[in-house]
């Protein structure tokens, strides 16, 4: 059975993660992520797959989106869970000029969710979805 408390802590991860990119920040970053956990950009073309601490240099390396007017444009789509601690997360977000498709894995360990890994795929903002433009 999940518990409320489960949901809102997976919620409270999520803020993280949320504000972490839109600040540019490893720092509140490290609060939603497991420290082995891992970074894959599933976009044809544009495939990498990183460790955090890889991850996080590029992260620190951005100009956050914050500093540049940018409004935090987020929404959890879905959280789905595989017993006691496993859960799934589906996400989207709108930064950088490009809507992003997340899909997250978190795991209950040492006492808190963690996001185990992060694969995700990106539309560029205003690119048709279609050859036909």
């Amino acid at each position: 059975m999940i518990r409320e408390k489960d949901i809102s802590s997976i919620i409270g991860v999520l803020e993280n993660y949320f504000e972490g990119l839109y600040q540019a920040d490893s720092k509140i970053l490290t609060k939603a992520f497991h420290p082995d956990a891992r970074y894959v950009n599933a976009k044809d073309g544009d495939y990498m797959n990183y460790s955090m601490l890889d991850y996080f240099a590029k992260v620190d390396q951005r100009t956050p989106p914050a500093n540049t007017g940018q409004i935090r444009e987020d929404v959890i789509n879905s959280i789905e869970f595989g017993g006691d601690r496993m859960a799934f997360v589906k996400a989207t977000m709108t930064m950088m000029g490009r809507d992003y498709l997340d899909f997250l894995t978190l795991v209950y360990d040492d006492g808190r969710w963690q996001i185990m890994s992060k694969i995700f795929s990106y539309i560029p903002k205003h690119q048709p979805k279609s050859e036909e433009a």
